[in-house]
């Protein structure tokens, strides 16, 4: 549809689809021949479409995306083009118009993923993430907080029935180095994935039953995942248990635990022992 739904959620979602059907598009047109250009033409076209939109939609909010020129740097005086600080906004979309480029560009993989998530000064929670949405294009599917899926998810009953080992979800190409350690001390597997938005997506549908990152990320590649999860009912946090915050001077959020409620105290203990 051409107008979108007004209520924040409903809006991340159509958002993500929209974008996530012209990068279908792009990798259908473009082929994998070339897998630089095609991760610089996706980058490019998710980012103009939802800024685009966001332009239109939503003018009075800010935007931080990773395609935003000096994105990664700490201003805090940041103003986007519409002239909104995003320090002082009251409202704030947190938008990663490609997550897993990577990904994006090898033929027949679907751990890929389009994040848009809304922060709002406002908020209940400590992470101030009110909406949000992830878009799974190769896999035909949008998780976002306007319907969440129910929790606990379908793992829960056989992992409590001591059915089968814990699964985190790791990066391919950087999990932390700790990591097969922490997983040999708790009974886990690790579960190799691409983005971080396909991790906490399979955390949220039940495919797995933990993420675990401390390599380095920045406030787009959590956020929507985050909003989604928490709205679900997963437990969010940093590797130390502190809150997530977004929307700070810095963008740089280096760490997070997404996971089961119930496996949250062993994980975070494990953590301590492991992480330092």
């Amino acid at each position: 549809m051409d107008t979108p739904p007004t209520i924040d959620g409903a809006f991340a979602r159509w958002l993500v689809a929209r974008a996530g059907q012209a990068l279908l598009g792009l990798r259908a047109e473009l082929g994998f021949a070339d897998p630089g250009g095609l991760k610089s033409a996706g980058d490019k076209v998710s980012h103009d479409l939802i800024r685009t939109e966001l332009a239109k939609w939503r003018p009075g909010d800010a935007v931080l995306s990773e395609e935003d020129e000096g994105s990664r740097l700490a201003w805090a005086a940041e103003v986007n083009p519409e002239g909104v600080s995003r320090r002082t906004a009251d409202r704030v979309w947190i938008v990663d118009p490609l997550d897993g480029t990577r990904e994006f560009a090898e033929e027949g993989r679907s751990d890929w993923a389009v994040h848009v998530a809304l922060w709002s000064r406002g908020a209940p929670s400590p992470h101030g993430l009110i909406a949000g949405a992830v878009g799974l294009p190769g896999q035909q599917r949008v998780l976002a907080t306007d319907y969440p899926p129910a929790y606990p998810p379908m793992a829960l009953e056989a992992a409590a029935a001591g059915s089968r080992m814990i699964r985190l979800a790791a990066s391919r190409s950087r999990p932390p180095v700790f990591l097969t350690d922490l997983a040999d001390d708790v009974g886990a597997h690790l579960v190799p994935m691409g983005s971080a938005g396909a991790k906490i997506a399979a955390v949220v549908t039940g495919e797995v039953d933990a993420y675990i990152h401390a390599g380095g990320q920045y406030e787009w590649d959590s956020a929507a995942p985050v909003a989604v999860a928490t709205a679900t009912g997963l437990h969010a946090s940093r590797i130390d248990g502190s809150a997530l915050k977004y929307n700070e001077a810095d963008p740089r959020l280096p760490d997070l635990l997404v996971c089961r409620r119930d496996l949250a105290p062993r994980l975070l203990a494990a953590l301590r022992r492991h992480s330092g």
